[in-house]
Formats: C-alpha cells, structure tokens, sequence
C-alpha cells in the first residue's frame, strides 16, 4: 500500500510540474522600470487602514512620500490605542479619519476603507497595508501596468520579512502554497474564473470599485481580496497580481505562534468551512508530503524509488521560491515539515470555528455572523 500511494504522489508532482500555467513558477513579476516623468500620481488616492500600526506606519508613509506627488493619502485609524493616528499625522498623511465603532457584519480592515472611501475624490485608489513600504517608482509601475494593459485591478503579493528561523521555514511556503491555490497565470487571465489578489497592496479604478457597492459588497469577507478580484472579474474588469520585491511587508513574524495565528485566521475559510474540503486537504497534504518520507526509509526498493522521485520533483516546484527570495538552498528540503505545521494551522482554524469563532485579529474576535 506505501508502494502504491508513493507512485501516487510522484504522479501528483509530475502532474503539478507539468502543469501549462505553472503555479508554482515566479514569472508573474512586476518590474520596476525608471520613473515615467509624465505619469501624473495626483489621480490616485492612497487609503491606508490602520488598527494599532505604530510599530511600521512611519515607514509606510514615508516611503509613501517618496512616490511622489499623490492626489491624497487618506489613513483611517481604527479605533488604535497606541498613537498610530499622531505618527500618520507627522508622517505624511492629508488626511486622517477617525474610525466609527464597527458595525456588525463587517471586518475591521473593510469597514475602514468603507469609511476611507468617501473621502476619495481620483480616478484610481491604491488600498496600502499600513506595514507596506513601497520602494521607489512602485507606484508609477503599478500605474502603467494597469494603464498600459487596460487593467480594473493590479495587485503585488508583498515580499515577506524573513529573518527569522522560523519565517524562513514558512513565509516563502506560503507565498508557494497561495500560488498553487491562485494560479497567478489562471487569475490574470480574461474570462478564467480564478481570481485573486493580494490586499496589502492594490490599485484600481474607483468607478469600478463604487460600481460594486464600494466595499459593503465585501462586507464580512475575511479573504477580501480575493473576493474583491472575483467580483471585478464578474462585472467584465481585468485584473493582475505579481510577485515584486520593491513591495515589502515590514512587520516581523519572528515567532511560530505570530505566523500560526496569522495563518490560522483564514485558513478554515479558504475551504469554506467545509469538514469534507478538510479531510481532503488533510488527505492531500500527507499523500505529498508525508508519504514520500515514509517510502524512502521503507524496505522495499521500488517504494524507496517512487518516494525519492516525488520528493525531488516535489523541490523541483518549489526552488523558485526559495531562489526568489534569495534563500539557501538547504531550505528546499524543509516543505514536508512546512506543509506538516500548515495542516496544524489549517485544523487549529477549524477548531476555532467550530467553537464559535469565525477569525480572530488585532485584538477583535469575529464569531459566526457577526464581529466584536
């Protein structure tokens, strides 16, 4: 039987590796060209959530500042207790709002740009994390990205902070794992019905956006940046996502339990809390993962063979995470542990939510059908 499931998971990687959009390939890449002199930045308004964001906005609006001229920098503060509003004030922000109490049925980040986006009065507005430093000319190639291809949304996955062990081991799986569920080569592509995007960092035109109801269409969602490109995709938009290094999370995930938490606060959602999604993901997880380990240390030659194939093509697929984020090679060989603690974070969220509790983030807790 260990013969036969090693055989199997060979199969499902050379399957994967064979696959015509490559998801596991770093080729969505957005580049950062010299700086269009006639882009005119003063269309576009940033809006930047903030919730207890003193540890990185500084740094978030100061790189915003170095964008060059931008028609408004809207910061929302959510409600933050530890001086995140007066750092946005001395750091560059135009304008600072005060956000209400949140009402049920809605998520603290999305509730924010709800109450950011009536103040924004520019054709284009670019959703920014508040741990998000753009390295110069970012914002002028996200402009022409969606200018010059005629785009509704262009997104970049941020490129994770990895000094640690521990975000070492994870961080770069995550962007692997997230790929092979959003193929960025299927997402980007008119008429597929993947879409997805990644939120700390999004341009779009705001016609469209308040065209979808703005984001009380999103009200509730915990994955909204996927759902928002959904949405976009269904009303005829075109939209984009890409790896940049010029995009860069600053918040520091130095310790297991801060990237178990993080994880774990979507996890369960991506399988739409489906128990049957969850054995299959489980199932999954340790046909590819576990088994090939397994076969290797076993007596028997052709399973040790079928075993060793699956693990070789399983670092095939992932080396060009790990040389994208300019790691050792050594951390190749640790997707099996990787993937075995991310089957711990998925189990942790469904056990969460089966509890009662639908997300747990910035000191808020969202039980099933509302937010406290």
């Amino acid at each position: 039987m260990l013969t036969s499931a090693a055989i199997l998971a060979a199969l499902v990687w050379a399957t994967l590796l064979a696959l015509p959009w490559r998801p596991w390939s770093t080729r969505e890449v957005l580049e950062i060209t010299a700086v269009d002199a006639g882009t005119d930045l003063r269309e576009v308004s940033v809006l930047v959530p903030a919730r207890d964001e003193a540890e990185c906005i500084a740094r978030t609006l100061t790189a915003l500042a170095a964008q060059g001229d931008l028609g408004a920098v809207i910061v929302i503060d959510d409600q933050s207790n530890d001086g995140t509003a007066a750092l946005a004030r001395r750091y560059g922000c135009t304008e600072l709002v005060r956000g209400a109490p949140l009402p049920e049925g809605w998520s603290g980040k999305l509730w924010a740009l709800e109450q950011g986006l009536h103040k924004v009065a520019t054709p284009l507005a670019l959703l920014l994390d508040a741990d998000i430093e753009l390295a110069p000319g970012t914002l002028h190639a996200l402009y022409a990205r969606l200018k010059s291809e005629q785009l509704t949304l262009v997104s970049v996955m941020a490129s994770l902070h990895m000094a640690s062990a521990w975000e070492k081991l994870l961080l770069p799986p995550f962007i692997y794992f997230f790929k092979l569920l959003y193929p960025f080569a299927l997402a980007n592509r008119p008429g597929s019905p993947i879409a997805a995007a990644a939120g700390g960092c999004i341009l779009l035109r705001t016609d469209a956006l308040r065209a979808l109801g703005g984001f009380a269409a999103l009200r509730g969602a915990l994955i909204d940046d996927c759902t928002l490109a959904k949405l976009v995709k269904r009303r005829g938009g075109r939209t984009w996502i890409g790896l940049s290094h010029a995009v860069r999370a600053v918040r520091p995930y130095g310790s297991l339990a801060s990237i178990w938490n993080m994880v774990a606060r979507t996890a369960f959602t991506q399988l739409g809390y489906s128990i049957a999604l969850l054995v299959v993901c489980t199932a999954a997880l340790l046909l590819c993962f576990v088994v090939p380990l397994a076969a290797c240390l076993a007596g028997d030659s052709t399973a040790q063979a079928a075993g060793l194939v699956a693990l070789l093509l399983m670092a095939t697929t992932f080396a060009p995470t790990v040389r994208y984020f300019a790691l050792a090679p050594t951390w190749i060989s640790t997707l099996p542990f990787a993937a075995l603690l991310y089957l711990g974070m998925t189990w942790t969220s469904a056990a969460r939510y089966w509890r009662g509790e639908r997300s747990r983030w910035k000191n808020r807790s969202y039980a099933r059908g509302r937010a406290a």
